[in-house]
């Protein structure tokens, strides 16, 4: 049989591309550097939306909506932050046949227009802590574009606090880091991440603490899929945040920003694909089963229609396919290339010995199972692939990263993964070495792998890989 995908072993890169081309997730939208989400891709997104937004809340946060378009003026006022995102800009000049007053910049983030609006909703402490979230999309002009990796337009969500002092901004920045991106990424996307604090030179813009998440791809590389940020009063003074304190004094606010994006779909793909396609994680997958009629025959449609509907009823996501005008083989393997977890085959043979085949995505099982124990048995199978496929990524990450006293050998390590070393023996000018041949720090540990407190605390670990 021909073959569908590139090999992962022969070129990555390409197996990626693709994946998101024959599973139908996206495609290259008309500008450059622009994306369109199709269907089977945006459904995997709102299972996303859907599960940070829950994790969000519990939190306190609330979801609100700012604008698109933000004045030019607004980012000029923190030095840091424009400076930080000038060459990533998209400036509109002219609207309406004029040229504008003041340009106009394409949301690439949102601490300036939100910073303005907190500012005038805050005045007392007891408006505070203000937990605001937004759902939206950002413009950051991408000179290297790559579907779901980096992309000149993405969608995310953006969260924006303000809080009465620096414990309190510290403290809600590292429940965010944990409690929802953590949380989300290792139970429900099946990847363990790594969580630490980003190097001075690699902080966010205008931010005074960056904290992140990396995860380790198929290739041995390294992709951030959230980062946390402490912003210190350094948007508060610029956009004269204050407030009164109980004590009666006028008091800057001190305020925090973190964000997670649709890199997340890619960072999701590069873990757990396989050679025939996606393998999405049970508790994230859109369609969780997928009853699929092998052949016509008396009783299977309707079989496999009860099967359906009694899996519904125990609370699986599911779908049906009855198309038995389509080649069963093709049908197959278009399934396995869109990483249902679980299949459920229902064809007249089977069925006249009272079965069905359960088809597991994650290994490739195929176990006849009598049809009324076909909801336990794929209840089970979720649960076990949910953490087989966590499993096998932290196989992987264990097995790629290696602990080094050098940089010159933390360098070589990170040609095939990651690399551990004291960041005493890389610091500044180390990491602006390793930049130049490819190789980032992508964060600051404890021994104990804790996030620190400080990019200044002594013995702390840096990790050094290649990057997407």
């Amino acid at each position: 049989m021909a073959r569908v995908l590139t090999p992962r072993a022969e070129d990555f890169p390409r197996w990626f591309q693709d994946l998101i081309a024959k599973a139908k997730l996206a495609d290259n939208g008309p500008v450059r550097g622009t994306m369109v989400i199709r269907p089977a891709g945006y459904a995997i997104w709102e299972r996303m939306q859907a599960e940070m937004d829950a994790r969000i809340k519990v939190t306190g946060a609330e979801n609100a909506y700012f604008p698109l378009f933000i004045p030019e003026s607004y980012l000029k006022r923190e030095a840091q932050h424009v400076e930080g995102f000038s060459p990533e800009l998209a400036v509109v000049t002219h609207g309406g046949g004029k040229q504008l007053a003041e340009p106009v910049v394409v949301r690439p983030t949102s601490e300036t227009v939100i910073g303005e609006f907190m500012a005038k909703w805050i005045d007392s402490y007891r408006d505070l802590p203000l937990l605001l979230n937004q759902w939206a999309n950002v413009v950051r002009w991408e000179l290297r574009p790559r579907i779901f990796l980096r992309t000149s337009e993405f969608l995310w969500q953006e969260g924006h606090t303000a809080h009465v002092d620096e414990a309190d901004a510290r403290a809600y920045a590292r429940r965010i880091l944990h409690e929802v991106y953590e949380d989300f990424m290792v139970n429900v996307l099946g990847i363990p991440v790594l969580v630490g604090r980003k190097t001075n030179r690699e902080r966010f813009a205008g931010a005074t603490s960056t904290y992140t998440l990396e995860g380790m791809m198929g290739d041995g590389k390294a992709l951030q899929l959230g980062t946390s940020h402490e912003l210190g009063q350094n948007f508060a003074k610029a956009f004269e945040m204050t407030f009164t304190s109980a004590a009666g004094s006028v008091e800057h606010a001190w305020t925090t920003s973190w964000g997670t994006t649709t890199r997340m779909i890619g960072g999701m793909i590069m873990v757990h694909g396989d050679d025939n396609g996606l393998r999405v994680p049970p508790r994230l997958a859109p369609v969780q089963a997928h009853i699929m009629v092998v052949k016509a025959g008396d009783g299977v449609t309707e079989a496999a229609a009860k099967l359906r509907d009694a899996l519904r009823d125990a609370g699986v996501r599911v779908a049906l396919d009855d198309r038995t005008d389509t080649p069963f083989g093709r049908r197959a393997v278009d399934a396995e290339l869109k990483g249902y977890p679980v299949r459920v085959e229902v064809g007249p043979r089977d069925l006249a010995a009272g079965n069905a085949v359960v088809v597991r995505r994650t290994n490739g099982s195929k176990t006849p199972v009598p049809v009324a124990d076909v909801v336990a048995s794929v209840l089970a199978a979720l649960e076990a692939d949910q953490q087989a496929l966590y499993d096998e990524a932290l196989a992987l990450r264990e097995s790629r990263t290696t602990t080094v006293a050098t940089l010159d050998e933390a360098i070589e390590a990170a040609a095939t993964g990651w690399a551990r070393v004291p960041w005493s023996a890389v610091g500044e000018q180390g990491e602006l070495t390793a930049n130049g041949k490819g190789v980032t720090v992508r964060c600051l540990v404890r021994a104990d792998g804790s996030v620190p407190d400080s990019a200044d605390e002594p013995d702390l670990v840096a990790i050094l890989a290649r990057a997407y």
